[in-house]
């Protein structure tokens, strides 16, 4: 699917979503290869099928192979790390977060890329799922390489357009289902 048929099934109703997508893949605060780095990976941290073919195929015109997989990589391993560090951060339980995590991250000290932009599509997944703590993890990161406020502040614009569009294209198959259904 293009990107622009897959604009063209975003309703009118949710038409900023659209604008903003739109807007977004021009936004020139970030390096081609992080904007669309971010791109492939929210598209991936959302994991509508659509979604995430659309912008591969958007990004392969744009991007390495090698750089594909990097942005793979930040949203796989923030899979999982969202996951564990926000429960050691909510847990009542302050325990939990003095023991080693022992889960496998070896991606994030080599993740083929430079670091900046692993980071960056790292902290823009990790705001998809909600992960404060990685959130704060990354941004520190971020501001080490000496990224600004605009740049991380596009790469959490891009994650809550992608996770917009991700519901907004589920909540038509769920309604297209569910009038079938119905009739």
């Amino acid at each position: 699917m293009s990107l622009d048929e897959l604009k063209n099934q975003i309703p009118d109703y949710a038409k900023d979503i659209r604008l903003n997508l739109s807007s977004l893949m021009s936004e020139e605060t970030l390096s081609t290869q992080q904007l669309w780095g971010c791109f492939v990976a929210c598209a991936m941290a959302t994991r509508q099928a659509r979604l995430v073919t659309t912008m591969d195929i958007e990004a392969a015109q744009r991007l390495t192979p090698d750089v594909m997989n990097a942005a793979r990589a930040a949203a796989a391993i923030m899979g999982m790390n969202n996951v564990y560090y926000r429960f050691t951060h909510l847990a009542a339980n302050t325990a939990y977060r003095s023991l080693p995590a022992r889960l496998r991250m070896n991606v994030i000290a080599n993740p083929g890329v430079p670091k900046a932009d692993f980071e960056l599509w790292s902290l823009a997944v990790s705001a998809l799922n909600g992960c404060g703590m990685c959130i704060d993890s990354h941004e520190a990161e971020l501001r080490k390489h000496g990224l600004s406020t605009e740049q991380i502040q596009t790469a959490v614009r891009i994650a809550a357009t992608m996770s917009a569009v991700a519901m907004v294209l589920d909540a038509q198959i769920s309604g297209t289902q569910g009038l079938a259904l119905a009739a």
